[in-house]
């Protein structure tokens, strides 16, 4: 049976002082520890979350700005397309303008050129039918 003799007393207060030495000496700064540590993890995961939050906004903030710079440039390129289109417009009736003009100047060309030969023509049948005439009375 258990019998509570001296020895008990001094080992429960031998046991006290050791238990309130080694909390005051290894339990209180390994728990101090643990807190600073906690509190570090807790820290660089609230610094995570916002890289993560503050990331997805400047995603978002980019992607924003890419589809207002595509946006830009295909209106840049719809106009610039467009005007390319008006000039070569303008080119053609220009150039069939120019086509129709000296395609008249020639046909006016061509119409003096044949007044002219058949003139020209018309001076020579009278040479050549008065010659005929002459040589058919002196025959």
């Amino acid at each position: 049976m258990l019998e509570f003799n001296n020895w008990f007393f001094v080992l429960v207060a031998n046991f006290l002082i050791l238990f309130f030495v080694l909390k005051a000496i290894f339990f209180k700064p390994i728990a101090n520890v643990l807190k600073e540590r906690q509190t570090i993890i807790n820290s660089a995961l609230d610094d995570a979350k916002k890289m993560v939050v503050s990331k997805d906004e400047a995603v978002a903030r980019m992607n924003a700005e890419l589809l207002l710079a595509k946006n830009k440039a295909k209106k840049s390129f719809d106009s610039l397309k467009e005007e390319g289109a008006m000039k070569h417009k303008e080119i053609l009736l220009g150039a069939e303008a120019e086509v129709t003009e000296m395609t008249e100047k020639a046909r006016q060309e061509l119409r003096a050129e044949v007044e002219k030969a058949r003139a020209v023509l018309r001076a020579d049948i009278e040479k050549f039918s008065e010659g005929i005439v002459n040589k058919l009375v002196k025959a």
